[in-house]
């Protein structure tokens, strides 16, 4: 017997079905890889680290709880780990913070207002996300200078919080609101603030809340910009901090790798938070055709 068209498109759905699930099942194996095996090196010596490496080696005689209790000991090392973290936490809620208000306001004119040049203003925006930051980094870093903000978190914080990525998302994202809302707003006498704020704002949580994962996410691991600016050690971030722990003498790797493990908590945390609005925020931002 002949099987049916449906049947056919039925298989072949399960096939590519099965066969993108392996995919990605792989390629998710290849990633958590290189993170489970630093997680097995936090509980060991850090000379255990300088002679072997990452590895899958479940020696138990070896693993214990040492470096964790080391980082929150209040030893010199400890405070200053602890230090590093604290400051990485609020360089981090300035920066997301900071970025969400003006990049949703600058993506919310473009996106919702019709005005001349709008085109070549939204352009010039995206042109920016062409140009790498190793380009971009020595006429800021004269221009951090020239305002004088080096070794302050504003200095770290300015040059990126008007990010081109953050503005194209939302305005992708706005661009699917029914303009009629702000014509009813305008109707019930509402201002053009309070529509902003009021109406549209609160639509576009789901958006918010993605942008604040990502942000978070790149904020906490940024090395390079913060290691430029910051001068005094006691402002370092946590990645300048362990960055100067790398050195194959000493016990630096007993709190560089348990420092680094622990590290990915805040950011896990933000991600459990708000994993079905990034999810939803994600797909309700996708271009549009």
């Amino acid at each position: 017997m002949a099987h049916s068209k449906e049947q056919v498109g039925g298989t072949k759905t399960t096939v590519l079905t099965v066969v993108g699930t392996a995919i990605f099942a792989i390629l998710s194996a290849l990633i958590v890889f290189p993170v489970f095996c630093g997680l097995l090196a936090s509980f060991r010596p850090g000379r255990e680290m300088v002679r072997k490496g990452l590895s899958l080696n479940l020696d138990f005689s070896t693993m214990n709880l040492n470096n964790y209790k080391y980082i929150f000991s209040g030893n010199n090392d400890s405070l200053q780990y602890l230090n590093a973290f604290k400051n990485s936490l609020f360089l981090t809620l300035v920066t997301v913070v900071a970025t969400l208000v003006i990049c949703y306001f600058v993506a919310y004119g473009l996106s919702m207002y019709d005005f001349k040049l709008q085109g070549i203003l939204f352009f010039l925006v995206i042109a920016t996300m062409m140009v790498p930051f190793e380009i971009l980094m020595l006429p800021l870093y004269q221009e951090i200078i020239a305002l004088n903000m080096i070794d302050t978190t504003w200095g770290v914080v300015l040059p990126g919080v008007c990010g081109a990525g953050t503005i194209f998302f939302f305005r992708q994202y706005m661009r699917t609101l029914p303009k009629e809302l702000m014509e009813a707003g305008r109707i019930d006498g509402v201002s053009e603030y309070g529509i902003c704020i009021k109406i549209m704002l609160p639509l576009v949580k789901p958006a918010f809340a993605s942008q604040a994962i990502l942000l978070s996410m790149n904020s906490w691991n940024n090395l390079l910009w913060p290691m430029l600016v910051y001068r005094t050690a006691t402002k370092f971030t946590l990645p300048v901090y362990l960055n100067g722990l790398l050195s194959p003498y000493g016990n630096n790797y007993d709190i560089l790798i348990a420092g680094s493990m622990f590290s990915i908590v805040p950011v896990l945390a933000v991600f459990l938070c708000f994993q079905s609005y990034f999810i939803e925020g994600m797909t309700a931002g996708a271009v549009k055709g």
